[in-house]
């Protein structure tokens, strides 16, 4: 099945899996849209650092993950996350937590083989 077009729901309960299959601790801070929701995902190295990453059109037209913010202090993070909420509210946003900076956002099936 095509991921693009995969409810969001269900996108992020088999990140959720995917990750705790390889003993990555990550949790679901906010839920937003089972549908149709976008999807933003919070890296905490556990050091008072963090990375971004939400999803974007590549050129060739398919979505790809995208790091927003690199390393930044996590209240940093944690503001742009707010404004994302304020713009939508239908925004899922997802916290894993890992001091080896594993997401797995680039395995296949999650958007990275695009």
């Amino acid at each position: 099945m095509d991921e693009a077009r995969l409810a969001s729901g269900l996108w992020v309960s088999a990140y959720l899996a995917r990750l705790g299959l390889e003993g990555i601790p990550a949790h679901v801070v906010r839920r937003g849209d089972a549908t149709a929701g976008a999807v933003a995902v919070k890296l905490a190295t556990m050091d008072g650092r963090a990375s971004l990453f939400t999803r974007s059109y590549r050129l060739s037209g398919v979505l790809g993950w995208d790091e927003t913010l690199a390393a930044e202090s996590e209240a940093t993070v944690d503001q742009a996350l707010a404004r994302a909420r304020a713009r939508d509210p239908d925004l899922w946003i997802i916290e894993v937590e890992d001091p080896k900076g594993r997401h797995r956002l680039d395995a296949p099936g999650l958007g990275g083989e695009d």
